[in-house]
């Protein structure tokens, strides 16, 4: 299976949304304190990332 450019940008969306819940979990249920704002700020901006890259699928 050749990876072209599309396939590259739908693994990378993939996998930033699985870091992306992944950190909004770590700060929602493991650390309580103001590390956990830090940590579900971080998971949304993966999550802002993963849906540019959505979107440029088929226009690079």
């Amino acid at each position: 299976m050749a990876m072209n450019k599309n396939t590259v940008l739908a693994w990378a969306t993939w996998i930033m949304i699985f870091v992306g819940f992944g950190l909004i979990g770590l700060g929602a249920f493991k650390y309580s304190e103001v590390a956990g704002y830090g940590f579900a700020a971080v998971g949304i901006g993966f999550l802002a990332v993963a849906w540019v890259f959505n979107a440029l699928k088929g226009r690079v």
